[in-house]
C-alpha cells in the first residue's frame, strides 16, 4: 500500500516522524559512527519496527563482498527508497587506493572525493542521474573526483564525524529540478567512520511529499553509515593486502619474455579475478652452463600474502638449486626440504609443548614441475611434484602424428612439495625440432564450473596448429578459457624447440697426455675461424689451455673438448675425475695457481658442472657482433695475474 503526499506517491514503509521530531528540527551530537540516540529507543511502534526492519535489512545486505564500490551500493540499496528518495556516496581517493585514511579531526575534510554510488527512487537528476540542473543541493556525477567547499555542510561533517543537516538550496525556475516538479527539501551529510578515521560521506535527501528528516532519522542514518564503514574498511584493508601480493608476485616473475638457447618462449601470468585474494603462481626461466635452460612452474596451495611470499621463497630456492646443476628429482627433493622448513613442522620445535607445537607449525604446500633442456642432445627431464601433466605439441612429421593430437606428456606426478616421505622420479623426452611444450599451472584447466579433464581437452584443442608465433598461441589459449576464468592465477609458458644445429656444436676427444694441450688449441682455433670469430681466437686459445691442462693435472681419464656457439660462445673441459675445481689467489712469488686466475678475468662468467662420468669445467665469452661488453685485452690480464712480469 502507498498513500498519497503532498503530490507523489510515498512508499509504504517510510519512517513517520512525530510533529514534535519535525519542530526540534535538530540533530543529535555525534562522535564517530556512534549516535546520543540509538534510532529505535523512542517513537511510535510502527516507526519502531520499521527502523528495527531496516537495521535488520542493512545487517544481512550490506558487507557481502570485500569491495569497496559494490559496498557503497548496497548501502544505498537498502536506504533507497525505504529511508530516503535521493543518496550518493564519495570516499576518499586514499581509501580507494588502499591507504590508510586520516584520523577524526586530522586535516583530510578538503581532501579529494570520488563519487562511488549514487541512487534515486525519483528519476534523474543532477548528482544522482548526472543530467539536468536544479534545486538539487548535489550536482556531482557518478565517478567524479570533486572536493566540499570548506564552509559547506559536507566538510563539516568530514571535520567532526557528525551528522549534518544541508541547508536546501533556493528554488529554482519553474519546472526545474526533479519530476512533477518536486524538489530536495531536506538532506542529511553523513560522515562514514570506521576505528575513528573518516573514509568519505553519505548523502541522504528526500524530495517534496517526503516528510523531512528528524532527529531519529540522523541517528538512524548514522547507524547505517556506520555498518557500511565497518564493511569499506575491511574492503579496504583487503584491497591494500591483495595489491601487494600482487605487486610482489609479479616484481619476482621474469620480465617480458626470456631468452634460451635452442628454445623460442613465451610467458603469461593472469591474476584471479580482482574480488579474489592473489595465489601464489609462478613460472621462471634459468639458463644452465653448457646453454641449457631450466623450465619452471609452481603453485603454492592457498591465497593472500602468505602465498605471494612463500612463492617467492621457493623461487629464489629453486634458482639457487638450479646453479647447483642438480638432477631435476635432486632439485625437487632439496625444495621439499625446504618447503617443509617454511612451516615451522612440530619436530624443529625442541623444548615446546605439543600444543604450542601444533600452533607454530603451518603446512607450505606447493605444486612444481622442473625440466632441463640439453639443445644439443634435445633431450628434457623433467621432474615432477603433484602438478598438472606438461603438453607436447609435435612438428608435422613428428613420432606423435604430427601434431594432429596434442600428448599430455607421462611425467610421473610425485607429491607435493612440503608433504615429504616419498622420493621424486624424472622422466627423459626426446623433444624435436619444431616441437612446442606447454607448461601450466591449474588455474588455466580446473575451475568451479569445469572440471580437470575438460580443462585439459579445452587446452590441447587450443594448442592444435601450434606452428603460429607464439604470442598468437598464448592469445588463442587464453581466449579458450577466459569465459571460464575463475577465481584461481593462471600461469603459462610455452617453449618451441629448435635445438643447436650441428654446425653450432664442436666436440673432441683427447688422449690423457701432455702433447693434447696444444691439440686442444689447435682445434679451437680451427673451429673459431670456420666461425668467423677470428677476434675470440687468442682468448680462447689461452683458457683452453689453461683448462685442459688443469684436467690433465687434477683430473681422471679422458678429456672431452666441446665448443658451443649460440647467443654466446661456450667453452666446455671435461674428465672423469670428481673434485670440483676452486679458484684461489696466488703470491707473487708462486709459479703456478693462476690458471683460474685468468678464466675469471677473461671470461665473462665459469664455473663447473658434474656430468654423468665426473665434471665439466666451462667458460664463456659474448660474441664481438653481440653488442655486449668486449672480454678484456689478453696482455693485460696476464700483467694482473703475474705482476712480476
Amino acid at each position: 500500500m502507498t498513500e498519497q503526499r503532498g503530490g507523489r506517491m510515498r512508499p509504504e514503509g517510510r519512517i513517520r516522524q512525530e510533529p514534535a521530531a519535525r519542530a526540534r528540527g535538530g540533530v543529535p551530537r555525534q562522535e564517530g559512527a556512534t549516535v546520543s540516540e540509538t534510532p529505535v529507543e523512542a517513537g511510535k511502534p510502527d516507526d519502531v519496527r520499521r527502523a528495527l526492519a531496516l537495521l535488520n535489512a542493512a545487517g544481512a545486505r550490506i558487507g557481502n563482498s570485500l569491495d569497496l564500490e559494490k559496498t557503497a551500493r548496497e548501502l544505498l540499496d537498502v536506504a533507497v527508497p525505504q529511508f530516503c528518495d535521493l543518496a550518493s556516496v564519495d570516499l576518499y581517493e586514499t581509501v580507494l587506493t588502499g591507504e590508510e585514511p586520516s584520523p577524526v579531526g586530522g586535516g583530510e575534510a578538503g581532501g579529494r572525493l570520488r563519487r562511488v554510488a549514487s541512487a534515486s527512487s525519483v528519476g534523474g537528476v543532477g548528482g544522482v542521474g548526472g543530467v539536468g540542473e536544479g534545486p538539487y543541493p548535489d550536482t556531482v556525477p557518478l565517478g567524479a573526483v570533486h572536493r566540499f567547499a570548506f564552509e559547506s555542510a559536507h566538510a563539516a561533517a568530514l571535520r567532526t564525524a557528525r551528522v549534518q543537516r544541508v541547508d536546501p538550496p533556493p528554488a529554482g525556475p519553474p519546472g526545474a529540478g526533479l519530476p512533477f516538479g518536486l524538489v530536495v527539501h531536506s538532506t542529511l551529510a553523513v560522515p562514514m567512520v570506521a576505528r575513528d578515521r573518516v573514509l568519505g560521506l553519505a548523502q541522504f535527501s528526500r524530495a517534496q511529499g517526503s516528510e523531512p528528516f528528524g532527529e531519529r532519522d540522523a541517528a538512524l542514518a548514522a547507524e547505517l553509515a556506520a555498518r557500511a564503514a565497518v564493511c569499506i574498511d575491511n574492503a579496504r584493508l583487503y584491497r591494500r593486502e591483495h595489491e601487494r601480493a600482487l605487486i610482489l608476485q609479479r616484481s619476482l616473475l621474469p620480465p617480458g619474455d626470456p631468452e634460451a638457447a635452442g628454445l623460442d618462449i613465451a610467458c603469461r601470468y593472469r591474476p584471479g579475478t580482482a574480488a579474489t585474494e592473489v595465489g601464489g603462481d609462478w613460472f621462471d626461466v634459468i639458463e644452465l652452463p653448457g646453454h641449457r635452460t631450466a623450465l619452471v612452474v609452481g603453485d603454492v596451495m592457498g591465497r593472500g600474502l602468505r602465498a605471494a611470499v612463500t612463492m617467492g621463497e621457493l623461487r629464489t630456492a629453486v634458482r639457487t638449486l638450479a646453479l647447483l646443476d642438480l638432477e631435476p628429482a635432486e632439485v625437487l627433493e632439496r625444495l621439499d626440504e625446504i618447503a617443509r622448513g617454511l612451516g615451522g613442522s612440530p619436530y624443529r620445535r625442541r623444548g615446546a609443548s605439543p600444543e604450542r607445537s601444533a600452533e607454530l607449525a603451518e603446512v607450505y604446500l606447493a605444486t612444481c614441475v622442473y625440466a632441463v633442456y640439453d639443445p644439443v642432445s634435445r633431450r628434457c627431464t623433467f621432474a615432477n611434484a603433484g602438478h598438472v601433466p606438461p603438453v607436447l605439441v609435435e612438428p608435422p612429421g613428428g613420432p606423435g602424428g604430427g601434431g594432429e593430437q596434442p600428448l599430455l606428456l607421462d611425467v610421473r606426478g610425485g607429491v607435493p612439495l612440503g608433504v615429504g616421505g616419498e622420493p621424486f622420479e624424472q622422466t627423459d623426452v626426446e623433444l624435436p625440432d619444431g616441437a612446442l611444450l606447454a607448461l601450466y599451472t591449474d588455474g588455466l584447466v580446473e575451475s568451479r564450473g569445469q572440471s580437470l579433464d575438460e580443462g585439459l581437452r579445452r587446452l590441447r584443442g587450443a594448442l592444435r596448429d601450434a606452428d603460429r608465433p607464439l604470442e598468437d598461441v598464448c592469445d588463442r589459449v587464453f581466449a579458450s578459457v577466459e569465459p571460464r576464468h575463475g577465481d584461481d592465477d593462471i600461469a603459462l609458458l610455452l617453449a618451441r624447440v629448435q635445438g643447436l644445429p650441428r654446425s653450432a656444436v664442436g666436440d673432441w676427444r683427447l688422449a690423457p697426455e701432455a702433447r693434447s694441450v696444444a691439440r686442444a688449441r689447435d682445434l679451437a682455433c680451427d673451429q673459431l675461424a670456420d666461425w668467423h670469430l677470428d677476434a675470440l681466437v687468442d682468448t680462447t686459445e689461452l683458457l683452453v689451455s689453461e683448462l685442459v691442462t688443469n684436467a690433465l693435472r687434477h683430473g681422471d681419464g679422458e678429456i672431452r673438448l666441446r665448443l658451443l656457439l649460440d647467443r654466446t660462445l661456450v667453452c666446455e673441459v671435461w674428465d672423469a675425475g670428481l673434485v670440483q675445481p676452486r679458484r684461489r689467489r696466488a703470491r707473487e712469488t708462486d709459479e703456478g695457481g693462476r690458471g683460474l686466475q685468468l678464466v675469471d678475468l677473461l671470461s665473462t662468467a665459469w664455473g663447473s658442472r658434474r656430468t654423468p662420468r665426473g665434471k665439466a669445467v666451462w667458460f664463456e665469452l659474448p660474441l664481438p657482433h653481440d653488442g655486449g661488453p668486449k672480454p678484456p685485452d689478453t696482455v693485460d690480464a696476464l700483467l694482473d695475474a703475474y705482476p712480476a712480469l
